[in-house]
């Protein structure tokens, strides 16, 4: 009876095991066919050459690809998180969700840990080492030549990041046994380095996303259409459309022997273009876009900011009255045990939108810094090395913002160790248990 217990335990693990990475790899499928397709949408056409540089660009582009994957996943992943202990505490008994377990879950964020020190201190440095290299003077051009160049730089970095780190140990704490630890680059190194760079991601969020929650209304204000409030559209039409007519006769007869600044006009004429453009949206708009989604879309985005603000505010104040209101390392209750909010799924969905809310607002303000302004991308402009710095940039805004939330107080996700029994089976009818 024992031995037939201990074969069942087995054949309920290997399928568990089984299904968890059938699931994830259907996942992270998805994320990779979506972030090719945003990627080749800004990707510079002319780097599509048949010739080395086009290989080498091909294999960056993968490794980017593979980046921005993880990046998505590690923003989905703590909503996902969130809605399916929603969805536990709903459907506590359906068979069919039992799939949606806390070992997926753990072992989601596990991948999504392990997937992001990967890109970020293998991937993305060597698609930008070897997107760079030419080979070494003296050896044969091509792609060997390359990788051992870009091997070979990425040997020379990771001892200067090794060496900073352990001098920065070595000022900080003087204990030897604490520098000795970090010669454990699986257990102590690695987690150390990314709890560095999770620091520098939540220093960036809370410097981009108060600029991102002011420029939201102007970056709102530029995608939908304003209402035409005292406004006369064809008056603009037509002064627009004389204008432009006035700057092609000015373009036309002009020559190069002229001492006028021919490309000034040519801006000018462009700007006058690109006014009329929004211009002819405007007039083609109909009444319930400009008098109803813009105002709509103000409000929502108004109310959102100020609920971020107020929560933001409240635990701030929590923080300071209550010790015990630390967001500390405990075991919560788990996944699928408790609600994280008063207001059930409505209070669960509204931590969703504040926390999707809080990932585009902090990217909307890095991009706003003038510092990482040259890092927009543009449609069918952006080169490689662009590309890679935007993966970079977005894998440490997502690394780092479920550590930002619930240190802001967006959500109240504790991730217990040990799944639940439920997690792994059923006892059905007849008192057997059900492998899922």
């Amino acid at each position: 009876m024992e031995a037939q217990d201990e074969v069942s335990a087995r054949e309920q693990h290997f399928h568990s095991q089984v299904r968890e990475s059938t699931i994830c790899f259907l996942l992270f499928a998805i994320l990779y066919i979506v972030s090719y397709f945003i990627i080749t949408r800004y990707k510079r056409k002319s780097d599509e050459q048949e010739d080395e540089d086009a290989i080498v660009n091909r294999i960056s582009l993968f490794l980017c690809t593979f980046t921005l994957a993880v990046s998505a996943g590690a923003v989905l992943l703590l909503p996902f998180s969130i809605i399916s202990n929603e969805i536990l505490l709903s459907f506590p008994h359906n068979y069919y969700i039992q799939w949606l377990n806390g070992s997926l879950i753990h072992g989601l964020w596990n991948l999504a840990s392990l997937f992001s020190n990967l890109c970020l201190f293998v991937l993305m440095p060597f698609a930008f080492f070897f997107l760079e290299s030419e080979g070494f003077a003296g050896l044969k051009k091509g792609l060997r030549a390359r990788i051992l160049e870009t091997l070979v730089m990425l040997l020379l970095l990771a001892l200067l990041v090794l060496g900073m780190v352990w001098v920065a140990s070595a000022l900080v704490d003087k204990d030897a046994a604490s520098r000795e630890s970090l010669y454990d680059l699986w257990e102590f190194y690695l987690p150390y380095l990314y709890s560095c760079v999770s620091l520098m991601g939540c220093l960036l969020l809370l410097l981009c996303t108060p600029v991102g929650l002011s420029r939201m209304f102007a970056v709102m204000g530029q995608l939908l259409v304003k209402p035409a409030i005292l406004e006369d559209l064809d008056e603009q039409m037509y002064i627009v459309a004389l204008e432009e007519e006035a700057l092609q006769r000015r373009l036309a007869g002009l020559s190069s022997s002229v001492d006028y600044n021919v490309m000034e006009l040519e801006q000018e004429l462009e700007n006058v273009k690109i006014f009329k453009t929004k211009l002819e949206r405007r007039k083609k708009a109909s009444a319930w876009e400009r008098n109803l989604v813009y105002p709509a879309v103000m409000v929502l985005l108004l109310i959102e900011t100020s609920i971020s603000v107020l929560l933001v505010a409240c635990n701030i104040l929590c923080l300071l009255v209550d010790e015990t209101a630390m967001p500390k390392g405990t075991r919560g209750p788990g996944i699928g045990n408790a609600s994280l909010s008063a207001f059930g799924f409505v209070g669960a969905a509204l931590e969703i939108i504040l926390i999707f809310y809080l990932m585009v607002s902090s990217v909307v303000g890095f991009y706003s810094l003038r510092f990482f302004g040259d890092f927009i991308p543009k449609k069918d402009d952006t080169t490689m090395t662009k590309i890679i710095g935007n993966c970079v940039s977005l894998l440490v805004l997502s690394s780092a913002l479920p550590v930002m939330s619930r240190t802001l107080g967006l959500h109240k996700l504790h991730l217990s160790r040990a799944p639940r029994e439920s997690d792994t089976a059923k006892p059905s009818a007849n008192g057997h248990q059900k492998v899922l």
